[in-house]
């Protein structure tokens, strides 16, 4: 892809910071917002949408963004507070804490599909924006990495449910393990698990 919004955007704006979430259709662990700040865009880094791209280079990928970008930040969510707030408020939440922390003077802020409600100026919110501009690709396969080795992390403690390889979504394999278990403390409550399958 060649990028032509982030770079039509850089012709006029020092930096381009772009923000996306994760996690936020699954059934535990937390929603994980990415944000990532680029004052250039790199012509030989290859990404995407990180739901197109593999494990093995979203890993690659996010370590050379972590290294290369001017800034980033991730922010988490956990299922206490999505349960009390609901999912897109806290969503919100962890988006407006990324752009907060990530926001400089001039900068342009691009967010995926969430108004944020936020005084700063040059923040858009843009539908399919993590397939339209490199800086919210780099956000989302930041926020991907990090939410997937989260649930990694969490897999041993929890063996049930299988999430070292659903990473907390509603696969085939978690709904039936939530019929046959029960859900943790890790599971949102307010979400409906869908049909428990023997």
């Amino acid at each position: 892809m060649d990028w032509s919004l982030d770079r039509r955007i850089l012709e006029e704006a020092p930096r381009i910071i772009g923000i996306d979430e994760v996690g936020r259709g699954s059934l535990a662990g937390p929603v994980v917002v990415g944000g990532v700040g680029w004052s250039a865009i790199p012509g030989d880094l290859e990404i995407r949408d990180s739901k197109r791209m593999t494990a093995r280079s979203r890993e690659r990928a996010a370590a050379e963004i972590r290294e290369r970008a001017d800034s980033w930040a991730v922010a988490e969510v956990w299922p206490g507070v999505i349960d009390r707030m609901g999912i897109v408020p806290a969503t919100r939440l962890a988006m407006r804490a990324v752009a907060r922390r990530l926001w400089s003077e001039g900068a342009i802020v691009v967010v995926d599909a969430m108004d944020l409600g936020l005084d700063l100026p040059g923040i858009r919110s843009e539908v399919k924006a993590d397939g339209r501009y490199f800086a919210v690709a780099s956000a989302s396969v930041v926020a991907k990495v990090h939410r997937d080795g989260i649930m990694g992390v969490l897999a041993p403690d929890h063996p049930f449910w299988g999430w070292e390889r659903n990473k907390g979504y509603g696969t085939l394999e978690h709904r039936r393990a939530l019929g046959k278990w029960g859900p943790g403390y890790l599971h949102r409550r307010s979400f409906a698990h869908g049909p428990v399958l023997p």
